[in-house]
């Protein structure tokens, strides 16, 4: 049984995905890793999704102001154990689905471009290409993603 919750970052169950998925970043991050984690604090984190399967926590996913009009995506995760399952895009669609509600018009990202996965992901989910932005300008290794909201989606 699938069930999905919003909170914020205080949660203890988004507390430990968060932590698994920085273990995680660790590796495929490697010597960029410590760059990328300052700006991937929980302080300003105040809409968050947990995916639970049976009552395991399985996924996870929050948004930021980035601006008026824009919310950028941060945290996404999924336990390896559940992967393949299409839990990235349900917390996807329901994050977009709550930006929406806060009166956000559009969603930006940041990856890396060696996640894999998160990057076939943004792209089934009619995210675009755009500049690195803020702090990933000039980071080799990142990707940044834009979804413009239409009138008609909502979810």
């Amino acid at each position: 049984m699938i069930n999905i919750i919003r909170t914020n970052a205080e949660h203890k169950d988004f507390v430990k995905l968060v932590h698994s998925l920085n273990e995680y970043l660790k590796v495929i991050d490697g010597s960029d890793h410590a760059f990328y984690n300052q700006y991937n604090g929980l302080e300003n984190l105040k809409h968050v999704i947990i995916l639970y399967i049976n009552n395991t926590p399985a996924a996870c996913g929050s948004f930021k102001l980035f601006d008026k009009n824009t919310a950028e995506i941060k945290r996404m995760y999924t336990v390896p154990a559940f992967r393949g399952q299409g839990l990235a895009s349900k917390i996807l669609q329901e994050l977009e689905k709550w930006a929406m509600e806060e009166g956000f018009k559009s969603c930006v990202l940041e990856t890396g471009k060696r996640q894999d996965q998160a990057v076939s992901l943004y792209h089934r989910m009619q995210y675009i290409l755009t500049p690195n932005f803020g702090p990933y300008k000039t980071m080799s290794n990142s990707i940044c993603f834009k979804k413009e909201f239409t009138q008609n989606e909502k979810r």
